[in-house]
C-alpha cells in the first residue's frame, strides 16, 4: 500500500501552488492530499495551461488529479504578490497537515516555500515552519538538509551570526547530536551512522588560537558521546570537511550554524535538495526554496524540489510503515 502524504503548498502568492500542479501531472509515490484553497490552485492550472481536476480527500489520483482538504483564503490570490489576510490560511494548512500525521491519519507531511515577511505581516508571529510544528508536536527537532550526495544537519538555524556562539553549548550540542544519531538509523536504515562534526572557528581553532569553543564545548562533548558508541568525527575544518574523498566517509554532517553548511549542499545539488525535520514523530520533507515570488505565476517554476521532497517522503513513510 502507498503511504499518504499531506501536500501543503505555502504561499499562495508564490511558487508553491504551480509546483503542486506540476506534481499533479504524474504519477507520485504515494496518494497525496493537498490541503489549499481550490481556486487558488485552479488559477496556478490556468496560468501553466496545464489540466488539474480536484477531487475529494484520500482519492487515489492519476495524471492530471489532485486529491484536496479545501481550506478557504481570507483574501484574493495574485501571483507574486503576498497578501497578509491569507496568512491565517497558511498557518492553519501547516497545522491542519501536521496534526493529521500527529493523529495517524496521515503518514507523512510535504511542504512549499511559505514568505515569512507576509506571515508576519498578517500579525502572526512566525519564524519557520520547522519550529512551528516542533511546538505543536511538543518535541525538539533538527533541520537536516540533504540531496542525494550529501546530508547536512544543522546545530542552530535562524539565528544572527553574532548570537550562534553563546547558543552552542554543551547540552545543546548533544541534543542536536543525539537526534540526528537516532533519525538517522530510524528514518534512514542506516544502522552505524557516522557523523561529521563542524568546529565553529576558522581551522576549528586552530588549538586555541582562533577561538576556544572546540576545546572547550565541542570536544567533551564528543567525547562523552563516542564513550557511549556513536562514531564521531571532529571538530574538523569547515572549509576541507566536505571534501569528497572526507564526505564518503560519512553519513552525515553537522553544522554549527546555517551558513556555514548549507552553501556547500545548495552548490552540490540545489535542485534535488530537501529540507528534512528530524525529531518529530512522523517524516515531514519540505522544498529547499523559497517563494521565488518574482516568477509566480509565469510558468518558470522548477518543480525539482518537490518531486524529490515527496519521493523521499514516501520512502520515509514506507520504512516507518514496515518497521
Amino acid at each position: 500500500m502507498r503511504p499518504r502524504l499531506v501536500l501543503v503548498p505555502g504561499e499562495p502568492a508564490g511558487i508553491g501552488p504551480e509546483l503542486c500542479v506540476r506534481l499533479a501531472q504524474h504519477e507520485q509515490p504515494a496518494r497525496l492530499t493537498a490541503i489549499a484553497d481550490p481556486q487558488t490552485l485552479h488559477e496556478a492550472a490556468r496560468a501553466l495551461d496545464l489540466p488539474l481536476a480536484l477531487r475529494d480527500p484520500d482519492d487515489d489520483c492519476g495524471p492530471g488529479e489532485l486529491a484536496v482538504l479545501p481550506l478557504r483564503q481570507d483574501g484574493d490570490t495574485v501571483f507574486g504578490r503576498p497578501d497578509p489576510a491569507n496568512a491565517a490560511q497558511v498557518i492553519a494548512a501547516l497545522r491542519l497537515g501536521g496534526q493529521a500525521c500527529l493523529d495517524g491519519d496521515y503518514d507523512g507531511l510535504v511542504t512549499g516555500p511559505v514568505n515569512k515577511a507576509a506571515i508576519n505581516a498578517g500579525g502572526i508571529a512566525y519564524t519557520g515552519t520547522t519550529e512551528l510544528l516542533a511546538e505543536q508536536a511538543g518535541c525538539e527537532v533538527v533541520m537536516m538538509l540533504a540531496n542525494p550526495s550529501l546530508r547536512v544537519a544543522l546545530a542552530t538555524t535562524h539565528l544572527p551570526l553574532r548570537d550562534v556562539a553563546d547558543a552552542i553549548t554543551p547540552a545543546l550540542l548533544e541534543r542536536r547530536l543525539r537526534i540526528v544519531e537516532a533519525s538517522l538509523r530510524r528514518r534512514f536504515g542506516i544502522a552505524a551512522p557516522r557523523i561529521a562534526v563542524l568546529g565553529l572557528n576558522p581551522h576549528a581553532g586552530e588549538e586555541g588560537l582562533l577561538g576556544r569553543e572546540e576545546i572547550e564545548i565541542i570536544e567533551p562533548v564528543l567525547a562523552t558521546l563516542r564513550d557511549e558508541g556513536m562514531d564521531l568525527v571532529g571538530p574538523l575544518p569547515a572549509d576541507t570537511a566536505f571534501l569528497p574523498r572526507k564526505l564518503a566517509q560519512v553519513d552525515a554532517v553537522l553544522a554549527m550554524y546555517h551558513d556555514q553548511g548549507l552553501p556547500v549542499l545548495k552548490h552540490a545539488g540545489f535542485e534535488q535538495a530537501v529540507n528534512i525535520t528530524l525529531g518529530l514523530p512522523y517524516p515531514r520533507v519540505a522544498v529547499d526554496h523559497g517563494t521565488a515570488l518574482e516568477i509566480a505565476g509565469k510558468g518558470l517554476a522548477d518543480p525539482s524540489s518537490l518531486q524529490a521532497a515527496v519521493e523521499l517522503c514516501a520512502r520515509l513513510a514506507q520504512r516507518r510503515l514496515l518497521a
